[in-house]
C-alpha cells in the first residue's frame, strides 16, 4: 500500500486548486459519520497515448451511489467524466490513479446528513500495482477473515461508500498481521463475498465462478470486464454462491479490481493453490492488451485523453 505521490492540482467543486490547498474542515460530516461515496479508476499510458479504463461506467456508478444514500449531486456523470479528463491533463500525467469522491462537508453535526453541504473532488496521482508487481506475477497468499462482510441490508454492497471500508480495513489489517497478503471476507450466511478491496473468482475444470451481487459484493467493473472477456474467449462463467472450501479445491483463484487489476491467489488459509494457472494468465494477458489499446474490439471501454 504505497504512499500517495503528489500531483499539482485537484479538482474540487468545479475548480482546480493546488494540491496542498485541497483541504476539508475537521468538522466535516463525512469525517465523523462516513457520509461519502467514491470511485477508483485507472488511466493507462500506451503506444497510442493515454486512456482511462471504463471511465464513464465508473462515474455512472458514483452517481448511483450518491443517489442510493440520498446525497444530492449537482454534476452529471458526463460532467464528472470531463472533469476527470481535465484533471489528468492539467497534471500532465500519462498514467495515473483517479479518485473521485462525493462527501458531506462542513456545516452540520449529527447522524442526519441532510443539512450538510455536498462537496465533490477528483484527485489523480501515479500509482503502481496495488498489491505489488510481484503479486501480479507470482500471486499472493490470502486468509479467510474473522470479520464478516457487511450485510446488504446494513451497508449495501451496491453503494461504494467510505463507511463500508472500515470493515475492509479491519479485515486487511488482520490478514497482514497473520502473514497473508490480503483477506477474503465471508458474508453473514458464511458464503464467500470478496477481498477487502477486490472481487474474487475461482476456476475449476475451466469454468469460472464468482459470487453473485446478492451475496453482498460490489458490482465491480473489472469483475464485469473479466466476465465478458472470459466469455469472449469461450469460457463458461457462472455467478453462484461459493463457500470457503470452493476456494481450497479450486484449480485457480484470482482477485479483480481497478487497483488490483487481475491478481492471482496462490494459497488460501495455507492451502496451496499453486502458481498462477493458464486461465488466469490468459485473462491477465488479455486485460493488459485491452488497457494498452491493443484490442480494438474493446475500445468501447477506453476513454482517450
Amino acid at each position: 500500500m504505497a504512499s500517495i505521490k503528489e500531483a499539482q492540482y485537484i479538482w474540487k467543486n468545479g475548480e482546480f486548486v493546488a494540491w496542498a490547498d485541497a483541504t476539508t474542515h475537521v468538522l466535516s460530516h463525512a469525517l465523523h459519520y462516513g457520509t461519502a461515496v467514491f470511485e477508483g479508476i485507472r488511466c493507462y499510458g500506451n503506444d497510442r497515448g493515454s486512456a482511462v479504463f471504463r471511465l464513464t461506467d465508473h462515474m455512472k456508478r458514483l452517481v448511483r451511489s450518491a443517489k442510493m444514500i440520498m446525497m444530492p449531486l449537482e454534476y452529471s456523470a458526463e460532467e464528472l467524466v470531463n472533469a476527470a479528463l481535465e484533471t489528468i491533463r492539467i497534471n500532465e500525467l500519462k498514467s495515473c490513479y483517479i479518485r473521485p469522491i462525493v462527501y458531506r462537508g462542513y456545516g452540520a453535526m449529527g447522524v442526519n446528513p441532510r443539512s450538510a453541504p455536498v462537496d465533490v473532488a477528483i484527485g489523480v496521482w501515479p500509482w503502481d500495482a496495488y498489491l505489488g508487481n510481484t503479486a501480479l506475477e507470482e500471486g499472493i497468499a490470502v486468509g479467510i477473515s474473522s470479520w464478516r462482510q457487511r450485510s446488504a441490508n446494513a451497508l449495501p454492497g451496491a453503494v461504494k461508500s467510505s463507511a463500508s471500508y472500515l470493515n475492509s480495513g479491519l479485515a486487511n489489517m488482520e490478514a497482514q498481521d497473520h502473514g497473508y497478503g490480503e483477506a477474503v471476507l465471508l458474508n453473514e450466511m458464511g458464503n464467500v463475498a470478496e477481498g477487502s478491496g477486490e472481487n474474487i473468482f475461482i476456476v475449476r475444470d475451466n469454468v469460472l465462478s464468482t459470487p453473485p451481487l446478492s451475496d453482498g459484493v460490489l458490482e465491480g467493473l473489472t469483475r464485469n470486464s473479466v466476465m465478458e472477456m472470459a466469455r469472449d474467449l469461450g469460457y463458461v462463467v457462472m455467478e453462484r454462491s461459493l463457500v470457503r472450501t470452493d476456494l481450497y479445491s479450486a484449480d485457480e483463484v484470482f482477485f479483480t479490481g481497478t487497483a488490483a487489476e487481475i491478481t492471482p491467489i496462490n494459497a488460501v488459509d495455507n492451502r496451496e493453490i499453486g502458481k498462477p494457472g493458464p486461465v488466469t494468465r490468459q485473462l491477465q494477458h488479455r486485460f493488459f492488451e485491452i488497457v494498452a489499446g491493443k484490442a480494438p474490439e474493446y475500445d468501447k471501454w477506453l476513454t482517450w485523453i
